[in-house]
């Protein structure tokens, strides 16, 4: 059984543009730089080929990693009009200690704080699943218990 990875159509589009980008541009440029390094002789002793090499497989394990990913992705979406409760691909509103946050749940492969996507494995994402606007809950973070209250669920 293969693992579902959650994904926002946004998400599904961003990884569809990499493995384009991948595949269309990076591999033929690779492979470029490995038949000229090759070309030089000596491949023992030549340090741009093992590094065009070594480029050529981090780009595959990356091409046969979205593949994977692309094709057991399941879409969550993120604009299904009002939410009761938080669910992934919801965006709360909270307030955290006195300063109000928006956070939207998704998976962990989009998850980017600094955007305010948070996922759904995270304390917080875990915490927030399943409740309801004016709720009050407790997460323990390392620095001590912080305090939330949901002000909206979008």
């Amino acid at each position: 059984m293969s693992k579902k990875y959650l994904l926002t159509p946004e998400g599904l589009e961003k990884l569809n543009q990499e493995l384009k980008e991948l595949i269309n541009k990076k591999r033929p440029d690779v492979i470029e730089r490995i038949r000229e390094a090759a070309s030089h002789g000596d491949l023992s002793e030549n340090a741009d080929y093992a590094q065009a090499r070594e480029e050529q497989s981090f780009i595959e394990g990356r091409v046969q990693e979205i593949e994977d990913m692309i094709k057991n992705a399941e879409i969550i979406s993120t604009n299904g009009g009002h939410h009761n409760t938080v669910s992934i691909g919801s965006t709360a509103v909270i307030k955290v200690n006195g300063s109000e946050r928006k956070y939207t749940i998704v998976g962990s492969n989009e998850a980017n704080p600094k955007e305010g996507k948070i996922s759904n494995e995270s304390a917080v994402g875990k915490a927030l699943l399943g409740r309801k606007a004016g709720e009050k809950f407790k997460v323990a973070a390392p620095a001590g218990e912080m305090d939330y209250e949901i002000i909206s669920i979008e």
